[in-house]
């Protein structure tokens, strides 16, 4: 029974301490973030549009945050990410189980109310418990028995009606004529002049009877009440004998029993007063490992940056050896792989390309003037050509719009 109440007091304390309290904090945001919606006026699609574009902006911007997180705290995470993880999926379970616990006391208080409910219907219909295996084909049996046995009283029952019936019309006829009986003794008496001499005599039969009947049922009462007292007292007597030890016992536990309390009571203040003492040191100290361990992430972050500077540099001292090594070395092919003979024949090609485009520059800008007047000829003379052209096409089809005249070898055209 401890060990259930235990169970029963860790798991209600789970719920006020770790679960109720997030349920109820998410309740309240979501409420909160629902108000704040409702608050807001009409939304059309291009504000849903809008607000979703920002969404996944910040989205991103999260993703980038954590990724620097992840490559700055890498060390730390490697080692204590495996711890995490079982951690969260702990918690998970302890909160699945929880909610599985939650909902089978649910289930089972459904269950034990509707089975006393049964019950209570079973009570009202048969009277008894409802009965399985064995009992109930004892039940089973005995309803037979009791069946038969029923149907054997109803014919008896069938049988004592009819009696009854013929009794109580031998009973009308006897009172008929019994009434009838009275009537003549009434008149005879009349006649004699002793009238209600019967009448009399019966009542003072029936008082006399009904008295010798109270004083004999007043001396068995009385004697039965004597018999009842004498039994009371000896059961008291027997009682008190038997309950006397037990007594003595429970004045005993009961001395006890306030002994332990009042020992309880020390004990607990004790435990009280020592629990918030290492409350206190248990908090000062996760405090302090808090703080050294994050002034031991602190260290390893600078101790890998430093590492990768020095990596870095010795990287690029040992690329400035082989480079030296590669330049004063006497094999060309080896000079040849340095980078500064490299950037060299590079910075040799490029002045060497700039002096031809400079000089096509200066080509281009000398023949520019000819060329553009060349060039001028060479649509003036085209305009000609298609002129000359429609104009042949048109004396071709009779149609005359001017007149070619020929001098000197040359043709005009006078419109």
């Amino acid at each position: 029974l401890m060990k259930k109440l235990e169970e029963e007091i860790n798991f209600n304390s789970y719920l006020v301490t770790e679960k109720l309290p997030r349920e109820l904090e998410s309740k309240k945001n979501s409420a909160y973030f629902l108000q704040k919606v409702v608050a807001e006026p009409a939304m059309s699609q291009s504000d849903l549009n809008v607000l979703e574009i920002k969404i996944n902006e910040v989205n991103a911007q999260m993703n980038q945050l954590i990724e620097k997180r992840m490559m700055k705290y890498e060390p730390i995470d490697s080692k204590f990410s495996m711890y995490r993880q079982q951690a969260s999926i702990i918690s998970r379970k302890k909160e699945a189980k929880a909610e599985e616990l939650q909902a089978a006391k649910e289930e089972m208080s459904s269950t034990e109310r509707q089975m006393l409910q049964k019950t209570s219907q079973a009570h009202e219909l048969e009277g008894s418990e409802v009965l399985k295996g064995d009992e109930f084909k004892h039940y089973v049996n005995k309803l037979r028995s009791k069946n038969t046995f029923y149907k054997k009283k109803r014919l008896e029952i069938a049988e004592i009606t009819a009696e009854y019936g013929i009794l109580q019309r031998t009973e009308e006829l006897l009172k008929q004529r019994h009434e009838a009986i009275q009537q003549q003794l009434q008149s005879i008496e009349d006649k004699k002049g002793i009238s209600g001499y019967s009448y009399t005599q019966e009542e003072l039969e029936r008082v006399s009877a009904v008295k010798s009947e109270m004083d004999e049922m007043k001396g068995r009462t009385l004697d039965n009440m004597s018999e009842m007292v004498k039994k009371l007292n000896t059961m008291v007597a027997e009682k008190k004998a038997s309950l006397a030890p037990v007594i003595k016992e429970l004045r005993q536990l009961r001395q006890k029993c306030q002994e332990l309390t009042q020992e309880c009571d020390e004990k607990k203040i004790q435990y009280d007063s020592c629990a918030a003492g290492l409350e206190s040191n248990r908090s000062t100290l996760e405090q302090e490992v808090k703080g050294l361990f994050e002034e031991c992430a602190q260290e390893e972050s600078n101790y890998h940056y430093i590492n990768c500077m020095k990596r870095n540099l010795e990287i690029q001292l040992q690329r400035a050896k082989e480079e030296m090594k590669a330049y004063v070395s006497p094999d060309p092919q080896e000079r040849r792989k340095a980078i500064r003979e490299q950037y060299t024949r590079m910075i040799l090609e490029q002045e060497n390309l700039g002096k031809k485009l400079r000089e096509k520059q200066k080509a281009v800008r000398e023949s520019h003037g000819p060329n553009m007047k060349q060039i001028k000829m060479w649509q003036d003379f085209e305009q000609l050509m298609e002129c000359k052209r429609e104009c042949f096409l048109k004396q071709q089809n009779q149609t005359a719009i001017g007149q070619v005249i020929q001098e000197g070898g040359k043709d005009r055209l006078v419109l």
